[in-house]
């Protein structure tokens, strides 16, 4: 009795990883489609449960009996299609009014959890909340690379101010939207924070992009927003040069269907060689 609950068990598990999603037939799909693992993006889309049938073809595998998330989870549901076989290994078929799902939940930090196998669901599974679009229009978010502009441009100076910037296309708003049927949610990813590691151990922290250093100001002037001063060259450090790292923090907050929020914020990294050099005096008699 073991051993045949363990082949069930491994042609769940094979079948769910392998075979196709079906489309749902008729009017009313619903379901999950996510791809991409280094930039998930899934799309929703609303619609009735469907009943199970017994499509051989069909994702199988997992467990029943469950009935939506905890109350720190938002879920969506993809209507899933076991086969008979699978139906008996999970138990058989539940009476009453219900489709087999699979669950997939959004914490509220934003962490995608999906439980494998499908699961019965009595009746119909929760409507798609705005809370679940909103995390679905974040993963969709694409943020601009973060390209470092050190000036004056070239090597630096011990104890001469050193203005940081950023290009400015490294600190633009950048939004996505995701949507069902009836509802629309947008994400929008706004800079708030850079903080520079300038390699000698110095940390910087700006709110803004910071001022280029244009030809003809003071070279002993200091930044108006984002500079340091280096105390010490980058002979000895590996290469001769000092690993210069930025790290913006971008906030992160939805609208749509009539409501709003915040949701777990993102961040971008840039890293450059910077070599720092000591000023030569000449003295002449």
């Amino acid at each position: 009795m073991l051993r045949r609950y363990v082949v069930v068990l491994l042609a769940i598990l094979a079948a769910t990883s392998l075979a196709p999603v079906p489309a749902l037939a008729g009017d009313g799909a619903g379901g999950t489609t996510c791809s991409n693992p280094s930039a998930p993006e899934c799309d929703v889309n609303a619609g009735t449960p469907g009943q199970p049938g017994n499509n051989t073809g069909g994702q199988n595998g997992g467990s029943g009996g469950d009935q939506g998330g905890s109350s720190d989870t938002h879920c969506v549901y993809e209507p899933a299609y076991p086969s008979a076989e699978t139906i008996a290994g999970l138990g058989g078929q539940p009476a009453g009014e219900g489709g087999w799902y699979f669950k997939s939940c959004y914490q509220d930090d934003g962490i995608e959890v999906t439980y494998p196998g499908p699961s019965w669901i009595a009746d119909a599974p929760p409507v798609v909340s705005p809370a679940v679009l909103a995390q679905q229009a974040r993963s969709r978010l694409r943020l601009p690379s973060v390209a470092i502009r050190l000036n004056p441009s070239g090597d630096q100076l011990v104890n001469l101010p050193t203005w940081l910037a950023l290009d400015g296309n490294s600190w633009q708003s950048r939004s996505a939207t995701a949507s069902v049927p009836g509802i629309s949610v947008t994400a929008t990813a706004r800079p708030v924070r850079a903080v520079w590691s300038l390699g000698e151990g110095g940390l910087v922290t700006c709110t803004g992009s910071g001022t280029p250093w244009t030809a003809g100001t003071d070279p002993m002037a200091a930044s108006p927003d984002c500079g340091y001063t280096y105390r010490r060259s980058s002979a000895g450090a590996a290469g001769a040069a000092f690993s210069v790292t930025v790290t913006v923090t971008w906030e992160v907050t939805w609208a749509g269907a009539g409501r709003s929020g915040t949701i777990a914020g993102l961040n971008t990294t840039g890293t450059v060689p910077v070599r720092v050099t000591e000023s030569q005096a000449v003295i002449t008699s």
